[in-house]
């Protein structure tokens, strides 16, 4: 007889050993009486268990590079043996394996190379303390192969239910050596079916919460509150989409996975927006009040910051890049990539690429129309004749004339010009770095919306700190209070204690040195700023400031107009249970 372990290996032909194998059995058992046939069906039953465990290693081969023809050659050799129960149990093992080994690989192979040296000690440690080993600079990219990675498995996953949903009644499945009872083994067939689509629908959620455990683990062994924010709005889009991938997987909200990127995401924020509000005390402490040149049709969704409001897409901005119109809304990321292709591919953005045009050249709306309008200054074609000459005709008899300049008729079509000119938003350059922050702050937001509430909060105060800084720099008159904070209507003066008393750091204001200790640095306070030594509010030359004081009240009213047009976007990811400080937020922006 032919040992079937000679052949199968190479061809991968197992249902056709097992199939040998057992028909030598069977014929042995007719001959059994004789002692060296005994002894040969002893050798075969142990080809049998070899047999089995090589299917084993096969079996384990799909869990990340799954093969129709492959999977198809298994489980028919399962079906043989009997134990297609037995195959389900034993594969959901392999994924859970696959998932392990899978990422302590990834996360193994980016410690080593970061670590610069062949030292074995990192595949000693165990994955949790593995992470904590991972670099600033190769955080992202062993995240994204991370992901990638995962995806792999869970796409074989996904595979392997599809070719169980296509070939449930596939005859040729069925055992081949039958009992002679066909009763028997169409219940039989029928019950290893049914067993084996609620074990595939039921490892679904298992393989999901081990790939979150797993993801969760890397998320929380870096302290990410350093990073730079394209770096941070990077990692926090590869979360969500993998939680996009969670939900069409399995239907699962990724509730371990948002626990873990809700915690980096506050302490990310909260150093984040810290830096952000000394930025902004610098920028209005040299900020001259002077106006910003930009067009009359300018929109705060033209900035870069706010572009992600264009996209229709949810729940983020994919790393692919691709665009939206490209993708049909009814696809699901498995069945876009399922022949190809993987949604974590890291390509480069954008953005860069594009442009922003919203200021104005040298006040005009464009060049052309500055070109134009200087050439008509320099123009006098359209100056009436008389107006041109020292004299007018001898024979009139009238008075000479005295002529106009060409400076003169400048100043005059300039005004025209001016006056012609559809009026521009007034705002400062501190006014626009304000908008471009509460832009980034929002698309966080967007991204991850577990963290609405703490985002939105940081954007009022945004707001809070400019309306104080304006009010304090031009509109309050010590004489009259002795509060501080000058004459104004109940609800202002409500407005304004509030926010004295919750964000600015009044010690440290008053501190003569400037400096900071340990401990005020802690607050999540930032000092009250102090007007530019530039801006001259007490000369009766600059009519006490007025140009400055116009300025810096209409965009602060401009500022307030950008926030009320963001309501609906910001009500919409608000949690219910905080919509009341949202209100309360709005009816004091109102006050402007």
């Amino acid at each position: 007889m032919f040992c079937p372990t000679v052949f199968y290996p190479k061809e991968e032909d197992y249902p056709g050993a097992i199939q040998l194998c057992l028909e030598c059995q069977k014929a042995a058992s007719t001959f059994k009486h004789y002692s060296c046939i005994s002894e040969l069906n002893s050798k075969l039953q142990d080809t049998l268990e070899q047999i089995e465990e090589q299917l084993d290693v096969a079996l384990s081969k799909i869990c990340k590079n799954f093969d129709i023809s492959h999977y198809t050659k298994v489980q028919q050799a399962y079906r043989l043996l009997g134990k297609t129960q037995t195959a389900m149990d034993q594969l959901h093992m392999h994924f859970t394996q696959a998932i392990h080994n899978t990422v302590f690989q990834v996360v193994l192979g980016y410690v080593e190379l970061c670590a610069g040296n062949t030292d074995t000690k990192f595949q000693k440690l165990q994955y949790k303390d593995l992470c904590t080993h991972i670099t600033s600079d190769s955080y992202i990219p062993c995240l994204a192969d991370l992901c990638k990675a995962l995806w792999e498995v869970m796409l074989s996953y996904y595979r392997t239910m599809q070719w169980h949903e296509n070939h449930d009644q596939d005859e040729y499945l069925s055992p081949s050596v039958s009992d002679g009872s066909n009763v028997i083994g169409t219940e039989e067939n029928s019950f290893d079916r049914s067993y084996v689509k609620k074990k595939l629908e039921h490892g679904l959620s298992r393989i999901w919460q081990d790939v979150q455990l797993k993801v969760k683990t890397y998320l929380l062994g870096t302290d990410l509150s350093n990073f730079k924010y394209d770096d941070f709005i990077f990692v926090l889009d590869v979360i969500s989409r993998l939680m996009q991938v969670g939900e069409e997987f399995c239907g699962s909200k990724s509730e371990v996975l948002q626990e873990s990127i809700r915690k980096q995401s506050v302490n990310y924020f909260k150093t984040y927006h810290r830096t952000r509000l000394e930025e902004l005390r610098m920028f209005l402490e040299n900020e001259t009040w002077e106006l910003c040149p930009v067009k009359s049709s300018f929109s705060i969704l033209q900035l870069h910051e706010f572009k992600f409001m264009e996209q229709s897409r949810s729940p983020s901005v994919s790393p692919s890049k691709q665009p939206a119109s490209a993708i049909s809304t009814t696809v699901t990321l498995f069945e876009q990539y399922c022949n190809g292709g993987n949604p974590f591919e890291i390509q480069a953005d954008s953005k860069d690429d594009e442009t922003e045009d919203v200021l104005a050249s040298n006040g005009y709306e464009s060049d052309e129309q500055e070109k134009s309008a200087y050439q008509e200054y320099d123009s006098d074609s359209d100056v009436p004749e008389e107006l041109k000459r020292d004299y007018v005709d001898e024979q009139t008899g009238d008075a000479p004339l005295k002529s106009i300049s060409r400076e003169t008729l400048r100043s005059r079509k300039r005004s025209d010009y001016n006056l012609n000119k559809v009026n521009a938003p007034i705002l400062t350059n501190t006014t626009l770095n304000v908008i471009r922050l509460v832009g980034k702050y929002m698309q966080m937001m967007n991204i991850l919306k577990p963290i609405a509430f703490d985002v939105i909060h940081f954007m009022s105060q945004l707001f809070d700190y400019y309306l104080y800084a304006v009010y304090t720099f031009f509109g309050r008159n010590d004489t009259f209070e002795s509060t501080g904070l000058g004459l104004s209507s109940s609800r202002l003066r409500t407005t304004l204690n509030r926010i004295q008393e919750s964000l600015i750091d009044l010690e440290v204001s008053a501190d003569p040195t400037g400096t900071l200790t340990a401990a005020e640095e802690r607050k999540e306070k930032v000092p009250s700023p102090h007007l530019s030594h530039l801006v001259v509010l007490t000369s009766g030359n600059s009519l006490y400031g007025l140009a400055e004081r116009v300025v810096a009240t209409e965009s602060l009213v401009f500022l307030a107009e950008q926030f009320e047009f963001l309501q609906p976007h910001l009500d919409a990811v608000m949690p219910a249970a905080k919509k009341p400080f949202l209100q309360q937020f709005y009816s004091q922006v109102r006050i402007v």
